[in-house]
């Protein structure tokens, strides 16, 4: 029989088969109304479900949409050195490849959660109908089902749909189970998988699981951990609890034994890991130094400025982009000016008692979840934050987070329950009261070669509470403000040598404000004329104000605004530092000295990378189109436009840091010169005293403190800039000095280095200046032109001149003697008799 005939053959036999079918429904359909009736409902079921195929398929979302589905991300910033030294999240999740993952663990996870995941479509058939009985069994119950979803299922749950417990969740899971192994791998599918799943502790996906169960990573599992970290998609938030740890090792070695039945582990390597007990460690945050909690937390406010706080202001959010942040924190300069702050706080507190709570508990509530969610904390010695349970006359208890309670000793008279305290062990079982100063204050170091802040300290301890004094605290800055009252005087002509009275100045303000009359610090009298070295070398105030006047408070302010300071308005008050600015501020002011007139933007990021690698923001905008030329054009190496501004008269910068290194020397920041570096610096003190600064450094580096409370009060009359906040800056130097260079500010090329008589300001010519603290004869730095004339005859004139204006104030002084005593005209700095405003 031929092929052609043997088809027909069967073609035949099929259509006869099909007509006797078709037949016989056709009989059964006339002659059974039962017939009827089950075809119809099998008709309306068949209806019925491709309708609702399509009802609830039609408003899924895309499997399409896995392809490139961006999970959210923490942002891991960076310091200067490359090193992650902080995340923002909220949750901890890590994203790996499947490659990444180890056998074992997938076989772990498939072992607890889907075995049949290789070869089923999306949905295991088996494993769905024993949840449908489950389910029905349970009705009513309030139990909630086995759900019976494969892997493929959770992860379209997971990503797509959503955890409402209903059939119709389900229903949806089932279509896009299938939909999404149409578009990817098994391999895919299972990467999102074991990256996605919630496992408890603020952890999603394998990888932050593990560290936060194990302090570890996912390739450094044993087989018993492997099997823990897959028991948790069942009850993430149960297993990982010291209640429940039988249940949760019975659910452990239940997943072992299935590992041998399904052939991914030997009997041998089971029972080693059943004999091993949970060992997951404790609950705790990220790791991270805490001595950058202050600069962190600036980064974090910045960029929630630029690219918004969560998945719904952008694909770059701080909380779900998965940005890479690269800071200019320097953790060196951070830490010694974290312990250099503390220390001085610490210093004025001394002998000043007890200074109050940090905070207060509702003691008739749980004062444990309420410590807890409270997110007070320290990291200073071995100090604990806890709050004071019970008092009774001179006994007290203390508990902490951990629930924990202990007897509490050193016990002030105002100390009550519910009060948040600090504490340090006296031994094991006892506690004793420790105090945070009240006072507070900022600091700030920056590079002035290129804007850079190096570290940043707001405070005693920015887990106590996150306002930044560095860059949130509006303070009058006082004297330290004087220097860029002196810059703008040299601008308009004046000398560091040119003579200024250091006497009485008032001064009519209008009808409103009448007369102002301006006085030196401790209203210590006048000097007479003085050279503009000396008077801000002792800072008084009375030249500061002549030089203001001379030179035209319009001009005064717009230098202030020039180099960043603030906005003020043409009053001379303004020159003493009576207007409100910030730490950071007045540190990028000095920046701007120390680097000759040129500022740059103050920053804490360099740049912004998102979760890719691509540069989406940087602090330096400059472009250099020709740097990645494939080939040399034979013309010169490109070179970038200089960045920054220049702000000031690169000589007038010069002229005013020259200063202000006699100011370390012989003047009001005396105290820094055994560093014996060639520091520059200002000290400030406001009226009251309610705020003490220094402000100075180096040419690579600039430093700047304020001490003061946050709610301004008198510090006390003993307080001043030099001998409060100068030591603290003191410290910071010792404690880096191998950062410090040892070379001074170099001069620009027009600057003349002049020999001159460091009281009179007469040039001189037969003398050199000495290593002395206080010479007479020192180099003084002029702009071209402005330095005292060679000429013998205007040298001539100008000593007849001086010789009269002398002999006047001798006959003058001679009468006032008598009456008064002879007057003492400061030649080194005493803090009692002033100097600073």
């Amino acid at each position: 029989m031929t092929v052609g005939s043997q088809f027909e053959t069967y073609w035949n036999r099929a259509r006869d088969d099909m007509s006797a079918l078709g037949t016989n429904l056709r009989t059964r359909w006339r002659e059974s109304r039962l017939f009827r009736w089950f075809s119809g409902l099998a008709a309306l079921g068949l209806v019925l479900l491709v309708g609702g195929y399509f009802a609830l398929g039609a408003g899924l979302p895309s499997a399409d949409r896995l392809l490139t589905y961006q999970p959210p991300l923490p942002t891991m910033v960076r310091g200067i050195d490359g090193e992650i030294v902080n995340s923002y999240a909220r949750e901890r999740r890590v994203q790996l490849r499947y490659v990444d993952f180890p056998k074992q663990l997938q076989d772990a996870f498939l072992s607890a959660e889907d075995k049949t995941f290789w070869s089923h479509g999306g949905v295991d058939v088996g494993g769905l109908a024993g949840a449908v009985v489950d389910y029905v069994s349970k009705m009513g119950s309030g139990q909630r089902a086995k759900g019976g979803s494969t892997i493929t299922q959770q992860v379209a749950k997971n990503i797509l749909v959503g955890d409402e417990y209903s059939i119709t969740r389900k229903l949806k899971e089932m279509i896009l189970a299938r939909r999404i192994e149409g578009v990817l791998t098994k391999e895919q599918i299972l990467e999102l998988y074991l990256n996605e799943i919630p496992l408890g502790r603020q952890s999603f996906g394998v990888q932050a699981a593990s560290r936060a169960y194990f302090d570890k990573d996912v390739a450094d599992l044993d087989l018993n951990e492997a099997a823990f970290l897959a028991i948790l998609p069942k009850a993430p938030e149960r297993y990982g609890r010291a209640k429940y740890a039988d249940m949760a090792l019975e659910r452990r070695n239940y997943v072992l034994e299935q590992m041998v039945d399904n052939g991914w582990a030997t009997r041998a390597e089971v029972e080693e890991a059943k004999a091993k007990p949970l060992g997951l460690v404790p609950r705790r945050i990220a790791s991270y130094d805490p001595a950058g909690g202050y600069f962190v937390e600036e980064v974090r406010r910045r960029l929630i400025d630029r690219f918004g706080e969560t998945a719904d202001d952008g694909e770059n959010s701080v909380y779900a982009g998965g940005l890479w942040v690269r800071t200019s924190l320097d953790m060196e300069l951070q830490e010694a000016a974290r312990a250099a702050l503390r220390a001085g706080l610490l210093r004025y507190h001394s002998g000043k008692g007890w200074s109050g709570p940090i905070a207060k508990i509702n003691m008739d509530e749980n004062w444990q979840t309420q410590l807890i969610v409270s997110n007070l904390a320290i990291d200073y010695e071995d100090w604990k934050v806890g709050v004071v349970t019970e008092r009774s006359g001179n006994s007290a208890r203390i508990g902490f987070t951990d629930g924990e309670t202990y007897p509490l000793s050193n016990l002030p008279d105002n100390l009550k329950a519910g009060d948040v305290i600090t504490a340090a062990p006296k031994n094991k079982s006892e506690w004793v009261v420790r105090t945070v100063p009240t006072v507070s204050g900022g600091l700030v170091v920056e590079n002035p070669r290129n804007g850079r802040v190096l570290a940043m300290q707001g405070g005693f301890d920015a887990r106590l509470g996150s306002f930044n004094r560095a860059t949130q605290a509006e303070r009058q800055p006082g004297s330290t403000i004087k220097p860029f009252v002196y810059a703008t005087g040299l601008d308009q002509g004046m000398t560091p040598a040119t003579l200024v009275n250091d006497g009485p100045f008032c001064v009519w303000q209008g009808a409103g404000l009448g007369e102002k009359c301006f006085r030196n610090f401790g209203n210590s009298r006048g000097a007479g004329d003085q050279t503009m070295r000396w008077g801000l070398e002792q800072s008084r105030n009375l030249m500061t104000i002549h030089i203001a006047n001379d030179a035209g408070m319009d001009n005064v302010t717009d230098t202030f605004r020039r180099v960043g300071i603030g906005d003020y308005q043409n009053y001379l008050s303004f020159a003493l530092g009576a207007g409100d600015t910030t730490v950071a501020k007045m540190v990028n002011a000095y920046s701007a000295l120390a680097n000759l007139g040129r500022q740059y933007d103050q920053t804490v990021i360099d740049y912004v990378q998102n979760r890719d690698g691509k540069v989406i923001w940087k602090a330096d905008k400059r472009r250099c189109e020709v740097c990645n030329a494939d080939d040399w054009d034979g013309k010169a190496m490109p070179r970038l436009a200089p960045a920054g501004k220049q702000v000031l008269d690169a000589g007038t910068a010069y002229q005013v840091v020259h200063m202000l290194e006699g100011v370390v020397t012989r003047g009001t920041a005396v105290r820094l010169r055994s560093l014996e570096l060639p520091i520059f610096g200002k000290t400030g003190t406001t009226s009251g005293p309610t705020n003490a600064w220094f402000v100075g450094g180096s040419a690579d580096l600039v430093a700047g403190v304020y001490v003061g409370f946050d709610q301004p009060r008198n510090l006390g009359g003993w307080v001043q800039g030099g001998n409060t906040a100068g030591p603290i800056i003191k410290q910071l130097i010792e404690e880096t000095k191998s950062r410090w260079p040892t070379t001074p500010v170099r001069a620009p090329k027009d600057i003349r280095m002049v020999r001159i008589d460091r009281r009179s300001g007469k040039r001189v010519f037969d003398g050199w200046p000495t290593n002395e603290w206080t010479p007479a004869i020192i180099w003084e730095a002029f702009k071209p032109d402005s330095e005292p004339r060679r000429s013998l005859d205007r040298q001539t004139l100008e000593e007849r001149r001086n010789a009269a204006i002398a002999a006047l104030r001798a006959a003058t002084e001679e009468r006032a003697v008598q009456k008064r005593g002879p007057r003492r005209i400061d030649d080194t700095f005493l803090e009692d008799q002033g100097g600073i405003y």
